[in-house]
């Protein structure tokens, strides 16, 4: 599976599992000028800006390890162009979920609430 393949996948699994736990979808892959983020999600009066990684099983490192400080400030810019476009007094939460899968399977997901 190449890697725009492995992302997409990725995502799409972040998102039935956010669903799974009461999170409502507000948004995919929002692109500004500054960057992407990958999930835009509502629960519990925040709003959750999500950036997904996946990875193949046998990688060493995390695959959060992927989020530099350069990608953390695109996606809370990001996040502020969204936040005033989309008028909202929920509070704003910055999450990564990992995924890692094997073939077309999810091996373990990881949800890091309040990643940055």
């Amino acid at each position: 599976m190449n890697s725009r393949l492995l992302g997409a996948f990725g995502e799409q699994e972040a998102a039935k599992y956010l669903r799974s736990k009461g999170y409502k979808i507000k948004t995919a892959n929002f692109k500004t000028y500054v960057g992407e983020i990958d999930i835009i999600a509502e629960k519990d009066k925040k709003l959750c800006f999500v950036e997904v990684k996946t990875r193949t099983e046998g990688v060493f490192l995390p695959p959060s390890t992927a989020v530099d400080f350069n990608k953390e400030e695109n996606i809370k810019g990001s996040a502020a162009i969204y936040m005033k476009r989309y008028e909202t007094k929920l509070t704003p939460r910055y999450d990564i979920i990992e995924i890692i899968v094997n073939e077309h399977k999810v091996v373990s997901l990881n949800h890091i609430e309040n990643a940055f």
